[in-house]
Order: C-alpha cells, then sequence, then structure tokens
C-alpha cells in the first residue's frame, strides 16, 4: 500500500537538525476505516475503499453501504493495491503503516478556482506593445492561428478561459514528522487547493533526511505531559466527590 488519504490544515515553517529552515504543510490524517475490499477473484482487481472524513447527511446509497460501520462518509475513496493486504471490511489503516519520516511522495490535490481568466493571467503571456499606436491590445492574446490554411485554430491553443479548479500535482515533498496523537502529517513544500481540502498522498521513494531540530520533539513531550496532568486531576477530583458527598450526609 502506497497511497494515503488526509486533509489540507495549515502551512507554516520548522527548521531542521543542521539549522536550515523548511516550509512544510500541516495535514490532517485521521485512521482511514475500510469500506469494502477489493480482489482480483471478485472484481479483477485489488484495492480497499475507504472512508474519509464525516458529514452530516448523505445520499440513501451511501447510507446503506455503510450502515453497519455506524459512518457517515465525507468521502469515500479506493487505493489500488499490488497485492492483497490481511485486512478486512471495518479496520483501520493509519498512517504510519504507510509512510515513515523521510519518504518522498506525490502530492494530489484539488487547486483553487480563479474562474475566466485571459491569456496573462492563465499562461504568463507577455502582452502586446504599450506604444506605436497600439491603445487597446496591450493585454490581448495576439494571432491564433493562420488565414486560409489551415482555416482552423490548432487543438491545444493557449487562450483565455477557466482556470483553476483542476487537480494538480506536486512533486518532490518529504514526510518531516508523523504525529499520531494528534493525527498529523508534516511534509515539506506548498499543497494546492484550500483549508479542509481533500489530499492524495502516493509514496515514490525515500530520502536522507535529517530530522527536525529538538524543540519540536520537546512540543510533542509537553503535549503528552499536560495530558497526563489532566488525567491526574480528574482522578483526583472523582475521589474528592465521594468524600464530600458522605459529609454532606452527615
Amino acid at each position: 500500500m502506497k497511497s494515503f488519504y488526509g486533509l489540507k490544515k495549515d502551512q507554516t515553517h520548522v527548521y531542521n537538525k543542521d539549522g536550515k529552515r523548511l516550509f512544510i504543510t500541516r495535514l490532517v490524517v485521521n485512521p482511514l476505516k475500510i469500506v469494502q475490499v477489493k480482489t482480483t477473484d471478485k472484481e479483477q482487481y485489488n484495492a480497499l475503499q475507504v472512508s474519509i472524513g464525516t458529514k452530516k447527511r448523505n445520499t440513501k446509497a451511501i447510507v446503506g453501504h455503510v450502515k453497519d460501520l455506524n459512518l457517515n462518509p465525507l468521502h469515500l475513496k479506493e487505493i489500488n493495491l499490488e497485492q492483497t493486504l490481511d485486512k478486512k471490511r471495518g479496520d483501520e489503516v493509519k498512517v504510519s503503516e504507510v509512510f515513515k519520516v523521510g519518504d518522498e511522495i506525490q502530492v494530489h490535490s484539488r487547486s483553487k478556482g480563479k474562474g475566466f481568466a485571459g491569456a496573462m493571467k492563465r499562461w504568463n503571456f507577455k502582452g502586446g506593445p504599450k506604444t506605436h499606436g497600439q491603445s487597446d491590445r496591450a493585454r490581448a492574446v495576439g494571432s491564433i492561428g493562420q488565414g486560409t490554411s489551415p482555416g482552423r485554430i490548432w487543438k491545444g491553443k493557449r487562450m483565455p478561459g477557466h482556470m483553476g479548479d483542476a487537480i494538480a500535482c506536486v512533486r518532490g515533498s518529504v514526510v518531516v514528522k508523523i504525529d499520531e496523537a494528534q493525527n498529523e502529517l508534516w511534509i515539506t513544500g506548498s499543497v494546492p487547493g484550500t483549508r479542509n481540502n481533500l489530499v492524495r498522498l502516493t509514496k515514490v521513494g525515500e530520502t536522507k533526511f535529517a530530522g527536525l531540530d529538538k524543540r519540536y520533539e520537546k512540543q510533542e513531550s509537553s503535549i503528552e505531559n499536560k495530558e497526563a496532568e489532566v488525567d491526574i486531576k480528574q482522578e483526583a477530583n472523582q475521589e474528592v466527590k465521594p468524600e464530600i458527598k458522605e459529609e454532606e450526609q452527615k
């Protein structure tokens, strides 16, 4: 299994052990619930259908499909497998089972929609001259083809049109941290789209990553200490309450 799904959280920067600043994107990678296991015997290929996120309402078809799992998925996606896994319907797949720190990954996500855009914004055209009588051609496309022959516009000609709102791929991102306690994955580089955007991550190789600075390890330990303090306080409150009730009865 080489792919995983998550949701974009935010972007920030961190430092590695060599003191180099890294621009990173943090992703929410909750465990994926397996909804269906597809095999070569029945569906002619190996894949896992997984549930990502939750929402209030769904179609009756999806509600019936996941009724016994008590789910209301935001997304249902398939992950192709090279071979079958020892997983069944209702099991979970964690991000630590797929990736580790230092893995090189490809990121697929839907970019922000820009609406109808001109050639200069959409294709980075230079534009026309601003002088010598060219009063209204500064941002025009220019020539779009020949005359009589071929008498048409070539396919693929770069012209104004709808920009963005398409699946974009970012290559060369590296996993720098996996935080299972917070269900977060930190990767280098940017990720297309807005916050809470669905992101597909695919492992393509491995790199020699030096590791993050010690300060980020301290953050994890401080979070664990805070959780331990909360548990201790809750236990103390539970012990105090019965004593108070006994005094009130007396």
